[in-house]
């Protein structure tokens, strides 16, 4: 069989009919997986159906399911909640509610059904399809239905999603919503961190979690939380003085606030739980400390989704309809879930399973079993808290007589500080002695080096640029001068966090090793850049600060656009030659179409944009929809070094020109604002994560090249990048990594994103031909020029 097939030879949903709904508690993104799941079965011929209110809108049948329309998920994509609804629903539980849901469906013919919300949701799904010949049966036998109609609907097929915003769901690393909920709670933090310090006060935040501390610890991580209660890793006994101790501590080191997170399920190591205001009280009492609660509630449910779970949401949907359309009468129901930096489909019930027994290994205190079944990157999350959490006094600590430097190098990125600061404080809690280099290879070569402290990061977390400087300068032509200062400075390890500039850098670096035997020490790379076109790392610090700061802007200019009918805006991203921040920046704002260095096109490829943004526009004019809103404001996405040729400005007057007295059309030139701002929680958790594990990583090199009293280490594996390479985080030499580097245009020969350039075309329904690979990931695709009959759908 051969490694990929044509989608549309085996998977035409043609005579299919597919459900969709949302469960159980609302998350942001959800309405981004409905558009996907919408569009994508309506692109593959199926017929597609909301079911309003969850369970309860499929029970009550009627106005409640309804067939969905292209037009109908438009301006979905930014909008929170879910606008389909959702419902707890008691009848659905018992068999009588059941047998009306399976009534309803079949009445519609239909037998594909999409589920998103947690795991009682897709348990409650899961249950349904196992019952499904059973209630048909009933059905037959009421005289309900007839014997063609059970032949029809004969297998019911599930696919779920999950939507909740404590990534409380075993099977998946993230689920839709929680990120967006990061973003209101860290927020919040970095709005209070700034009265706090002028107070001088301490803060004690409540966030969701009732038995998922996910989102505590990650947000506590985020912003280097002093505390954190979660119900997962109860504190040991005797915590009240451990805390209170280290409280008192931070303010005698001259902390001018303290920051304490509570998840409203925390519990201590007997079970009993452990509230805001106990712990409040607790600090007041013992410390006299001037001390506020903050609850946050219902507001990490609100505001619009991230650009994170926009993404997230639209490559869930189209997997879970690739997943139904390929299912067979035995396929066991699955979620579509995240694994690393791939969108995964796992056995439904499995996952349900292993969450169900996280609960159990908690009510039996067996805590350390609980944060196993979490998961890889909860236990990550954890064990990097713990070690950038626990401040030793200098005599605590071991003596590794290693001198490591850091410095940042490239442009500058959000996220920067925060692996500086991880950095910093796991090198001293190693025993080393840490040093900043300011201003890149040009501070460096200058001798701009000094001993950096703990306390010296603190609060760096959310601080967003670079507080060390950055430059983009390589070494290669002060190679002498900056060997002869890791001599004075006597440096045994580098630590160079950036863009291709540090990669670069560093492979003069350890090209000069025979020249120059300073340069004979471990050194390892962290990408960071917006552009994300780093070599051997899926994924870059920075970047994701900077698609939120791309999808802000678009959700701002379709409100500035919300007066004015039909009009169309060209913006340019920036990214050098990487296509990356235009492709995902353009999937996760809905653009209808994204130009890019990677994928050429040409003045026809232009032409018949025009001719189908055009004619969608005219369209929708004719079948007389006021003021249609999918209409108001469509986006032309264009990477700023697409075609040399074909310029920003070239192809707004192309569109002004052709689109006159249809549209009109404005330009957008995005610039250095996706550089700035404060990080993301994304970047500051992964900068965080990925600067501990690279000084542990130095630390292991430093120890094995330790001989005769100095450090030397001159192979390959000396130098490295550590880098995300789809489910992991892995340490590549860079010599192996030159041959996968296009060093021209400075970006990777391969780069999974494009595989993403299927799913923004298709919702925004281009004629494609597209492959799916044996597990159903849409691999490939090529633009066919649509047809008349193919202008009818608007964005």
């Amino acid at each position: 069989m051969s490694d990929t097939r044509k989608f549309v030879e085996n998977l035409s949903g043609a005579g299919k009919s597919i459900a969709v709904l949302t469960s159980g508690g609302d998350a942001q993104g959800m309405n981004g997986a409905v558009r996907a799941v919408v569009r994508m079965g309506i692109y593959v011929g199926a017929k597609v159906y909301f079911i309003h209110e969850g369970y309860q809108g499929m029970v009550d049948g009627g106005d409640n399911i309804k067939e969905a329309t292209w037009e109908s998920v438009s301006s979905m994509l930014q909008v929170g909640g879910t606008v389909i609804g959702s419902a707890r629903c008691k009848e659905f539980r018992t068999h009588e509610g059941r047998l009306k849901a399976a009534h309803n469906l079949v009445q519609r013919g239909i037998t594909n059904l999409c589920v998103i919300g947690g795991d009682g949701s897709l348990t409650g799904a899961n249950l349904f399809k196992e019952e499904w010949s059973g209630l048909l049966n009933e059905l037959l036998e009421q005289g309900l239905i007839d014997e063609e109609a059970v032949r029809r609907n004969s297998v019911l097929h599930i696919v779920g999603m999950v939507g909740s915003i404590d990534n409380d769901f075993c099977g998946t690393d993230m689920t839709i919503g929680t990120d967006s909920a990061l973003h209101r709670i860290i927020e919040v933090v970095d709005a209070i961190m700034t009265t706090a310090q002028s107070h001088q006060r301490t803060f004690v935040l409540e966030v969701m979690g009732r038995h998922c501390g996910y989102l505590a610890l990650v947000s506590a991580l985020a912003c280097g939380a002093d505390w954190v209660f979660f119900p997962e890793m109860p504190p040991e006994d005797g915590w009240e003085d451990n805390m209170c101790q280290k409280l008192s501590e931070n303010r005698s080191r001259g902390s001018r606030l303290n920051i304490i997170i509570v998840a409203e399920g925390a519990i201590d190591s007997q079970g009993q739980h452990i509230s805001s205001d106990f712990v409040k009280n607790l600090v007041v009492g013992r410390l006299g400390l001037d001390t506020r609660v903050t609850i946050l509630g219902h507001v990490q449910r609100g505001g619009t989704p991230s650009a994170f779970d926009r993404i997230l949401a639209s490559r869930m949907g189209v997997e879970a309809v690739v997943a139904l359309l390929e299912a067979s009468a035995d396929t066991p129901a699955c979620v579509v879930s995240l694994v690393g930096n791939e969108a995964v489909r796992l056995p439904l019930m499995e996952c349900v399973q292993i969450t169900q027994e996280v609960q159990k290994a908690m009510d039996e205190k067996n805590f350390d079993e609980a944060v196993r079944l979490r998961g890889r990157s909860f236990e990550h999350n954890l064990s990097t808290y713990r070690l950038l959490a626990s401040r030793k006094a200098d005599s605590e600590l071991p003596n590794s007589s290693f001198n490591v430097a850091v410095l940042n190098v490239g442009a500058p990125a959000a996220g920067m500080n925060a692996a500086v600061r991880s950095a910093v404080r796991v090198g001293i809690t190693e025993g080393h002695k840490m040093f900043a280099v300011n201003d890149g290879f040009e501070g460096f070569h200058k001798g701009q080096i000094k001993e950096i402290k703990w306390g010296d990061v603190g609060g760096w977390t959310g601080q967003g640029g670079s507080l060390l400087g950055t430059k983009r300068t390589l070494p290669g032509k002060h190679l002498d001068k900056i060997a002869e200062q890791m001599r004075i400075h006597n440096i045994n390890a580098l630590l160079v966090i950036g863009g291709f500039e540090a990669y670069m850098g560093l492979l003069e670096l350890s090209s000069a090793r025979d020249k120059y035997s300073e340069f004979c020490v471990p050194m390892v790379m962290i990408p960071a850049t917006v552009s994300n076109n780093i070599p051997g790392s899926d994924l870059s610090i920075g970047s994701d600060t900077a698609l939120n700061a791309i999808t802000d802007t678009c959700d701002r200019i379709k409100q500035s656009a919300s007066g004015t009918k039909r009009r169309v805006f060209i913006i340019e991203t920036m990214g050098g030659y990487c296509g990356y921040l235009a492709t995902v920046g353009g999937l996760a704002a809905g653009a209808d179409a994204v130009y890019i260095f990677e994928e050429p096109f040409d003045i026809r490829d232009l032409q018949t944009n025009v001719e189908h943004l055009t004619h969608k526009m005219k369209t929708s004019i004719q079948r007389g929809l006021p003021a249609l809103k999918s209409c108001t404001c469509v986006h032309r996405f264009r990477n700023e070094n697409c075609n040399e040729n074909f310029t920003t400005d070239f192809i707004y007057q192309l569109y002004s020109e052709e689109g006159r007295g249809v549209f009109d059309c404005r330009k957008n030139i995005l610039g250095h604002m996706q550089q700035g701002g404060a990080p993301s929680p994304f970047d500051r958790n992964f900068g965080t994560k990925v600067a501990a594990k690279a000084i542990q990583w130095i630390t292991r090199m430093l120890k094995e090249s330790y001989k005769g009293g100095i450090v030397f280490a001159n192979s390959e594996e000396s130098v490295c990048l550590l880098g995300m390479r789809r489910r992991a985080m892995v340490f590549q030499p860079l010599a192996q990594l030159q041959g996968e580097t296009d060093f021209v245009h400075r970006i990777p020969k391969d780069q999974w994103w494009l595989k993403l350039r299927p799913v923004m075309k298709i919702l925004a329904k281009y004629k494609i031909d597209y492959d799916v690979s044996e597990s159903g990931q849409l691999e490939h695709v090529t633009q066919v020029r649509p047809k008349e009959s193919d202008f009818s759908a608007c964005i």
